[in-house]
């Protein structure tokens, strides 16, 4: 395992100095000439980045900050881009990079955490922060993986922009005639009894627990092509193109989290219809309807509103039970089906690698 590095100053400072190159020797005023923008660009794009206002003599700028100050005013000279747009962009990096860095910190360091330390943490002794020593030592691990991670960073967002505008290209394609917004299958996942689960989990139990949902629920939407939106502790949301597909997801879920000891049970409620795309979130009524029909769902099994119904009636493997009609909350009146196989039909186990 990596060790703590040893050296003048204190770790958090030797972290900053190889992540970030020279340590900070600027304000934003020596930023912004050196880069040849005006001060309030430098305050936007600051801002836009994540990070807190600072006074603007404060010297707290290094040479790699001055670096992206002069890349995004190349986009905006270069490229002939509005400088409202290069912050946006700008913006979507920034919000992507702090989850994903939060993220891997915390995986890292619930990897180091010795076993028998995870053995011993009663309820009360439960530590949502690592230990100073764990914190260190994970420190110093992504500090030593990072120059391997970046490129493999950029190669998956390479991958996921091509998928994306791929995806652009055929809504533009498909709506040719009703160019409103695009047609999708919204589903929801979520987790039967969650509020008791976390009144009697520990912290950390409560971290594996949600950690494993979100792991099996990624594995089975995208197994079948779909996309995960977002996960909010007990919920997934995903969407999908093909609502033959989309069925396949929300059975699939729901016979994951049965059979998986650690997890409970599971329903799935699922909607069809327009979407509104923002910020890489959807929005709109079919999103609120594929949430309320979820509410309503019974605990293991798949409801679907008569949009999903209709498309997958004339199709094998899969079918529908008429349900007794229901009033959702700010949608109205509804008839939902409910969803199962087919006698027979094959079902995708892309989780059986986490048994």
């Amino acid at each position: 395992m990596a060790q703590v590095p040893e050296g003048p100053g204190d770790l958090e400072a030797q972290v900053e100095a190889r992540l970030l190159g020279r340590p900070a020797t600027m304000g934003r005023r020596d930023v912004s000439r050196e880069a040849s923008v005006s001060l309030l660009q430098a305050r936007k794009l600051w801002h836009a980045l994540g990070f807190q206002i600072v006074d603007d003599e404060e010297v707290m700028f290094t040479e790699a900050d001055l670096d992206a100050l002069r890349r995004v005013a190349d986009l905006v000279r270069d490229n002939d881009l509005d400088e409202d747009l290069a912050l946006a962009m700008t913006r979507a990096f920034a919000r992507t990079a702090d989850r994903l860095a939060v993220w891997q910190t915390q995986l890292v360091a619930e990897y180091i955490t010795p076993a028998e330390q995870e053995a011993e943490i009663g309820e009360k002794d439960a530590r949502a922060v690592p230990e100073r020593g764990v914190a260190e030592e994970a420190a110093t691990l992504l500090v030593d993986l990072a120059d391997q991670l970046e490129p493999l960073m950029v190669y998956v967002w390479r991958r996921h922009l091509t998928a994306a505008i791929t995806r652009m290209l055929a809504d533009a394609r498909d709506t040719d005639h009703d160019p409103s917004a695009p047609l999708r299958v919204v589903g929801f996942a979520d987790l039967v009894s969650f509020t008791s689960l976390v009144r009697r989990m520990t912290e950390r139990q409560l971290a594996t627990l949600v950690q494993r949902f979100e792991e099996l629920a990624s594995d089975v939407v995208t197994t079948h092509g779909g996309r995960v939106i977002k996960t909010v502790g007990d919920e997934v949301l995903f969407v999908h193109v093909d609502a033959a597909a989309a069925a396949a997801i929300g059975l699939d879920l729901v016979d994951a989290m049965g059979e998986d000891p650690l997890l409970p049970d599971v329903r799935v409620g699922m909607a069809s219809g327009k979407v509104i795309s923002r910020l890489g979130d959807v929005f709109g009524t079919t999103v609120n309807r594929a949430s309320r029909l979820t509410a309503v769902t019974p605990p293991g099994r798949v409801f679907v509103d008569d949009e999903v119904a209709r498309a997958l009636g004339a199709l094998s493997g899969f079918s529908m039970i008429e349900q007794r009609r229901r009033h959702l909350r700010g949608i109205g009146t509804v008839t939902p089906f409910e969803l199962a196989r087919s006698t027979g039909a094959r079902r995708a186990r892309s989780w059986d690698h986490h048994a």
